[in-house]
């Protein structure tokens, strides 16, 4: 029994440091990241400069992690479309905010601003500049607040 243990213990780490060793987050130069992602940059937040940008292959999947200048971050898919938004304490452009969120921070917390969003396929993890974590779903129905 004692030599099964030991063997399904041995067997799920050599599992585990094999699944890893596919996973590499790797610094970029800025003309390799997507023209989605360089066009959004651009587009979003003229006039700043990409301070450094990564890519992190994973076994399935592959995302950009992009910091500007300014310390805003943006994280995108593999196809160079947005998944997160992270102003550090200034308010998200408004116009990757859908508009029932931006009306429901609006209406229910007037003295706050969105700092920070993350969308996926389930909707998305709002972040105020009063430290309120709002979650909505894909329809911008709220369904959770987390203090």
């Amino acid at each position: 029994m004692k030599k099964s243990v030991l063997f399904l213990s041995a067997l799920f780490c050599m599992m585990m440091q094999s699944v890893s060793s596919f996973a590499s987050d790797t610094f970029i130069p800025a003309e390799q990241l997507p023209a989605a992602a360089k066009a959004f940059i651009a587009n979003t937040f003229p006039g700043q400069e990409i301070s450094y940008a990564k890519v992190d292959t994973d076994f399935a999947s592959k995302t950009y992690e992009v910091c500007l200048n300014s310390g805003i971050e943006v994280e995108f898919d593999k196809c160079g479309t947005w998944d997160k938004v992270d102003c550090n304490y200034n308010a998200v452009p408004a116009h990757l905010i859908p508009a029932c969120i931006a009306m429901y921070v609006k209406t229910q917390f007037a003295d706050a601003t969105v700092v920070k969003i993350d969308k996926d396929r389930n909707g998305y993890n709002v972040e105020l500049s009063n430290e309120l974590e709002l979650r909505f779903n894909k329809h911008g129905q709220l369904i959770d607040i987390d203090e």
